[in-house]
């Protein structure tokens, strides 16, 4: 009987996730709200419904009565934190993005469905984490509704970003060949998760202000200064995110070809010098390319995440069914290939699928805001997401080489979460100002 629950639920599931998918693109066809928000509600519906069906079946595959309890009662847990997060998101702001809200919560339920089968422990930590991180990041929009000389900061966003990765670079703790983090009190820290955010503001600010030639010129040094430490860090992966994001938003601030073609070139040379300099990165260029050489060592981790993929197919093996546990560092950044071995290559997609509805949304909000400054934040930000979200699942598939960057909302750790909350924070900030300013507009032409 227990296996029948589980086979059923695991094709419930995937039904439910392609339901959840379809219904988060069918959204931006709807022009009228009551409409949209029916879709939302059906969104809504189907998360909660994905949700108890993971969790039923993780407590039918548990050992024990205690185990049981606890899963239950962390199950609670979350559906109180969904309801509150949801609906008061909604109370506090009128015109709160809807559609985000739901992703937000779709991503963060995948992610405690895959740790929970990963290890517990973890799990309840990840949820202490986002409880604290959504108190927190609440105040993002009401603050940029009251703040308005953000654009006028740059050199503070500049001074702040850089002296905290100087700090890393010299006295931060190494985590595979790349010095990532800080310890403050115990709690270990990746900075890095928000200089990202900082790093965008500085660069939308310096380009609101001017797109003269010494302005770019500035900017672009201040930028490098950025790359260069993470470099001098080993933090390649953030590196690149900087990197790409830095000249996308140079291309589209100012129209010049000439500029995206000569980052394309400093990106390419500093490839090559990277696996030049750095044997951390020939190890991992190295496993990339021909992971079955070494398939003991080097080549481990992906090879692994492959034979997870493939074992999985298109509707998995069902959760607490498959050997996630045998690829390395699995609940951080290969936890993509977890959910394709248990929940399936259609499941997995649809996790892709919401990632690049939340940047669609990321970009027409961008598109609709008439301040430079905010529109250049929404896009830099925008692509600092979807950019994080292609190098993990890349390095995942074995179709860049492994860069050591999580997928965000639904890998473990602490410093993701808190910077991703923010992010998504300040695009609800940019919707919900927009909106508002709309609302008023309508209010005078109907007076």
């Amino acid at each position: 009987m227990v296996n029948l629950i589980v086979e059923t639920s695991k094709y419930l599931m995937i039904f439910l996730m392609a339901v959840y998918t379809y219904a988060n693109f069918r959204f931006f066809s709807f022009a009228d709200l009551r409409r949209k928000q029916k879709v939302c509600g059906r969104q809504n519906r189907c998360m909660f419904l994905i949700h108890f069906l993971a969790y039923l079946v993780l407590t039918l595959k548990a050992g024990d009565e205690l185990l049981k309890m606890q899963l239950w009662a962390f199950y609670a847990a979350q559906v109180v934190f969904f309801l509150c997060y949801i609906y008061l998101y909604r109370l506090i702001y009128r015109n709160v993005s809807r559609l985000l809200v739901n992703n937000t919560c779709m991503l963060l339920c995948v992610g405690f469905i895959m740790l929970t089968r990963l290890s517990l422990d973890k799990a309840v930590k990840q949820f202490a984490i986002v409880v604290i991180s959504a108190a927190v990041t609440w105040l993002i929009p009401w603050v940029m509704e009251r703040v308005w000389q953000l654009c006028k900061l740059q050199w503070v966003y500049a001074a702040a970003g850089l002296a905290v990765l100087l700090l890393v670079c010299v006295a931060g703790n190494e985590s595979f060949g790349a010095q990532l983090s800080l310890t403050v009190g115990g709690i270990s820290i990746q900075p890095s998760e928000f200089v990202k955010i900082t790093f965008v503001f500085f660069v939308a600010a310096m380009f609101y202000q001017s797109l003269e030639f010494k302005t770019i010129l500035v900017t672009t040094v201040v930028a490098a200064l950025h790359v260069v430490i993470m470099v001098a860090s080993k933090d390649l992966g953030g590196a690149l995110i900087f990197f790409i994001t830095y000249v996308a938003m140079l291309f589209i601030a100012t129209g010049r070809w000439s500029y995206l073609l000569a980052g394309a070139g400093c990106g390419a040379g500093a490839a090559v010098l990277a696996y030049q300099l750095f044997d951390h990165v020939r190890r991992r260029v190295f496993a990339w390319s021909n992971p079955w050489a070494d398939i003991d060592n080097t080549g481990y981790q992906i090879t692994q995440s492959l034979f997870a993929i493939g074992t999985g197919g298109w509707f998995g093996m069902g959760l607490s069914q498959g050997l996630p546990r045998k690829i390395p560092v699995v609940e951080k950044d290969f936890i993509f290939a977890a959910i394709s071995e248990e929940m399936g290559a259609i499941f997995a997609i649809c996790v892709l699928l919401i990632c690049l509805g939340c940047f669609l949304q990321f970009m027409m909000i961008a598109t609709r805001m008439q301040a430079v400054f905010y529109k250049l934040i929404a896009l830099g930000l925008g692509l600092e997401y979807i950019i994080q979200v292609f190098l993990t699942v890349g390095g995942v598939t074995k179709f860049i080489p492994s860069t050591g960057v999580t997928l965000p909302f639904v890998s473990y750790g602490g410093s993701s979460i808190l910077g991703t909350f923010i992010l998504f924070g300040i695009i609800q900030g940019l919707y919900i100002l927009k909106r508002n300013d709309e609302e008023e507009m309508e209010m005078e032409e109907e007076a």
